[in-house]
């Protein structure tokens, strides 16, 4: 039976029930070579997060290809007693969004170097487009990846002092704090044991700000719909 559509009220998106669900794909790979090996054919599925001693059907469901990065695709696996999904994201890949962490750092770091102004960001990627709608579709694309990184960096200080106590929760903080050029793609591993508490496009938690959406909108998960229950 299919699921039934979010419920919208006043054009917010309501917290998603447990219908679809990202774990970590820990890997090394590039998407290069992600692709080239099919490295998503091999990965092993981890416990049911909802029933980890089993007993609830989960198994291997359809992979899904993510559209941004043609021939990358997501292993999944399927719960057929809680029917809800769950998707193994390699460390390369953000969640929540149509792009890998490097392409996430670089926006994000346009926008430090831009005094936080995400206009100002904007339109270094649009210099001769001002007002346009391209100028205002890469505030929002901006916006968003660097609220979210933001908001991961911040509650990261928080919970390994160790590490970052001291540096400002920016890109650059980390980088110092690491002595790395790039800091995404190495916090999706050292702070893997927070990533559910961490909002995407580096951890899988919730969203730092509500997600507006329009009233009506049905929202799907990629491809084919699960397997009918065999109960």
């Amino acid at each position: 039976m299919p699921l039934a559509p979010r419920k919208v009220r006043h054009g917010w998106q309501q917290p998603p029930g447990p219908r679809s669900v990202q774990l970590r794909l820990e890997t090394k790979l590039t998407a290069d070579q992600y692709v080239a090996q099919r490295f998503w054919e091999s990965a092993s599925l981890p416990p049911c997060p909802k029933h980890p001693k089993g007993g609830c059907g989960f198994a291997r469901h359809t992979a899904y290809e993510r559209k941004s990065l043609p021939g990358a695709f997501i292993a999944r696996g399927y719960c057929r007693l809680a029917h809800f999904t769950v998707s193994l994201l390699p460390d390369f890949l953000a969640s929540r969004l149509p792009s890998t962490l490097a392409q996430v750092e670089q926006d994000v770091a346009l926008v430090e170097r831009s005094g936080g102004s995400i206009l100002k960001a904007a339109e270094v990627l649009h210099p001769t487009a001002h007002g346009t709608d391209h100028v205002q579709g890469a505030q929002r694309r901006l916006g968003r990846r660097h609220r979210g990184v933001r908001a991961a960096l911040v509650t990261l200080v928080g919970l390994m002092p160790a590490f970052f106590a001291g540096h400002p929760p920016t890109l650059e903080g980390f980088r110092a704090a690491l002595g790395i050029d790039e800091v995404l793609v190495v916090l999706r591993d050292r702070a893997a044991p927070h990533l559910a508490r961490l909002p995407p496009p580096l951890g899988f938690g919730p969203r730092p700000f509500p997600r507006k959406i329009a009233p009506g909108q049905l929202q799907q998960d990629a491809g084919p719909a699960p397997p009918a229950s065999s109960t």
